[in-house]
């Protein structure tokens, strides 16, 4: 990238006493506004110290990237300023780091993702050389520096360093910053210029505001011999590095000295030889996941990511009728001004109007990163304006997560128009895309299908509940927290978005009733069972309470046929019993609490004796169940 095209010889000024942060932001503001580039000049500084107090912008070797991104920036630009001594105010990543060195960039708020991120990602890479740096700070006129920032001539770049190959040696790294931009960038090039001098290969994973790039094969992880995780920030699927010698610095780590992460590396890889890798395709960009894996996973992200937000707005709906019914403040409740109508309605939108946007969202963010987030949002704000509910939700976050996934292998991020592919492209086309296929093609039908769902939920009575909620029962104990029991939670959690409220019901209930039974047999019989099992017996009760069926797993691995067994013949009738008198529940996650927060139903103190009494007999029912079984085991042991 010509980094000119941003900037004039007009905005770079070389050689200026200033020793202050605010004088040099005044500065170079005063630049831009007499050069054209912003309106305001009080706007553009309220903008950059608004970026200023998010982060430092300081960097190291005495360099600074400031920025502020407003919409009284007329074009993109940047204007550079290298003082006669140093400025001593200045915060930076490096403690001890002297700015002499600013680079002022200022971007429309239009841009703030395309070209801002291409100019940063450009300085943060040149900079990362340290020949580079000492010819911009040797630079003594305007002119020197605009030349220096330039197209470079003559120089390799190191994005394919993978050429460089050792027989002895080959790495796998990872960069991420908070920011996602500057140190990302500047920790990657210095890893590939540091490894590519000492004939080492290196392949680098940078986890930034674009999504991943460069992202490491499965070929490259099987020749690996160590990795490298340079991060400020969370890391995405470390998992595949499992068994992998690992070096793991905070970003600015490899900027400061890459050769010593890398002595790092290369000492604790030693005694590490990798296996034959000759049934490795090197050409795989990407390891390959079974498409039911890869659906199943994306659908457990979507709802790891809306449960804090419908236990949040549950309870806050709740907590604001609560007040209502306590302090006899239902007038208020009904007056839509008031604040506790306000609260309400704020626990509703959480419920009724982010869950399903963010269920789509985060199953498209599960399957192609961060560029599918934008279309996975629209595609649920789609399915909320068809009415299509929870099912419409996961269709659109599978719809939006394929999408980018097919647009990111055939329209590359790269070169010039990588930020406008990135930023433009990606979620402007895909958010299109998706928004035309809900609304007007395959979304319809599921909003049929929803609504036939809804129909069929709410006219379910008698016989045909208890059933509903006996299946719901079984699930919930078949496999503990697993497939199974998540498809019978999704299925509960899009009845909730629907309005109906008893599947979910059903499924708080049901989750006491292992824990509990469990708790209760080893009490019962300890003679049954062993140490270790009666220890952990003691404490699933507890579990139970808190709604948490995973105690249970113990024993059920130990002896899963009649563990499991047992849990479900007193699920079925917990879940059966619950149904059968509409006894429902807005709340997820309340657990034993869930009883004071119960709808519909009987009404009254009936609600939650029929909930906590339908738990309390189910587990009773597995108790008795558990003992026998355990019995029989051990006489035909005995035998």
């Amino acid at each position: 990238m010509d980094l000119t095209e941003a900037t004039s010889l007009d905005l770079i000024t070389v050689g200026k006493d200033i020793t202050t942060k605010q004088e040099a932001f005044n500065f170079l503001t005063e630049k831009l506004y007499q050069a054209g580039k912003i309106a305001s000049k009080e706007a553009f500084l309220n903008a950059i110290y608004e970026r200023e107090s998010e982060s430092v912008t300081g960097l190291e070797n005495g360099i600074a990237i400031p920025h502020g991104k407003s919409d009284t920036v007329k074009k993109a630009a940047f204007t550079v300023l290298k003082t006669n001594t140093p400025i001593t105010d200045y915060e930076s990543l490096q403690p001890d780091n002297q700015v002499r060195l600013i680079f002022l960039l200022a971007i429309p708020t239009a841009e703030a993702g395309t070209t801002h991120l291409d100019i940063l990602s450009e300085l943060a890479t040149r900079l990362a050389d340290a020949d580079y740096r000492n010819q911009l700070m040797g630079a003594n006129t305007a002119a020197d520096l605009l030349q220096l920032l330039g197209p470079l001539v003559g120089t390799k770049s190191t994005d394919n360093v993978n050429e460089v190959l050792s027989a002895n040696q080959s790495l796998v790294a990872i960069t991420a910053c908070a920011a996602g931009i500057a140190h990302t960038y500047m920790a990657a090039e210095s890893l590939n210029k540091a490894a590519a001098a000492r004939q080492i290969e290196i392949h680098v994973e940078k986890q930034g505001a674009k999504g991943v790039e460069d992202r490491i094969t499965a070929a490259q992880i099987k020749r690996a011999s160590g990795v490298i995780l340079a991060h400020d920030v969370r890391l995405k699927d470390l998992e595949r590095f499992k068994g992998l010698p690992v070096v793991d610095v905070p970003v600015a780590e490899p900027i400061r000295d890459a050769d010593a992460v890398l002595d790092k590396m290369i000492s604790k890889s030693q005694a590490y030889r990798p296996e034959d890798q000759s049934a490795v395709d090197d050409d795989s960009v990407d390891d390959q996941t079974n498409v039911w894996t890869e659906i199943k996973d994306s659908v457990l992200t979507g709802i790891s990511y809306i449960i804090p937000i419908i236990i949040a707005g549950g309870m806050i709906s709740a907590i604001a009728v609560m007040i209502a019914q306590g302090f006899g403040l239902q007038s208020m409740i009904n007056d839509p001004k008031s604040w506790l109508a306000i609260l309400k309605t704020l626990g509703g939108n959480m419920l009724g109007t982010l869950m399903v946007p963010v269920l789509s969202a985060y199953m498209a963010y599960s399957i192609a990163d961060k560029p599918a987030l934008g279309p996975g949002f629209a595609g649920g704000l789609a399915a909320n304006t068809i009415a299509s509910g929870f099912l419409g939700g996961m269709l659109a976050g599978l719809l939006a997560g394929y999408l980018m996934k097919w647009m990111k292998k055939h329209i590359h991020s790269e070169g010039a128009f990588s930020g406008v592919i990135t930023f433009w492209v990606y979620p402007v086309i895909g958010t299109l895309i998706v928004a035309v296929l809900m609304l007007f093609v395959v979304g319809q039908p599921v909003a049929w299908l929803n609504q036939a769902l809804i129909n069929w939920l709410n006219g379910l009575a008698g016989a045909n509940a208890l059933l509903l909620g006996a299946v719901i029962g079984g699930m919930v104990s078949f496999d503990l927290g697993g497939p199974v029991n998540k498809a019978a939670y999704a299925f509960c959690l899009g009845a909730m978005a629907n309005g109906n409220f008893v599947p979910y019901c059903v499924f708080a209930s049901v989750k006491m009733v292992s824990a509990f039974s469990i708790s209760a047999a080893c009490l019962l019989r300890k003679d049954l069972f062993t140490d270790e099992e009666r220890q952990v017996g003691n404490q699933t009760w507890i579990l139970g309470l808190a709604g948490i069926t995973e105690g249970a797993i113990p024993f059920a691995m130990a002896d899963p046929i009649r563990a499991i067994g047992s849990f479900i013949v007193g699920s079925v009738v917990t879940g059966g019993i619950v149904a059968y008198y509409a006894v429902g529940l807005n709340v997820p996650g309340a657990g034993i609490f869930s009883m004071f927060l119960l709808k519909g139903g009987v009404g009254g103190l009936m609600n939650p004796l029929i909930w906590l009494g339908a738990a309390l007999l189910g587990a009773l029912i597995s108790t008795i169940l558990l003992i026998l079984l355990r019995k029989q085991k051990l006489n035909k042991k005995m035998a």
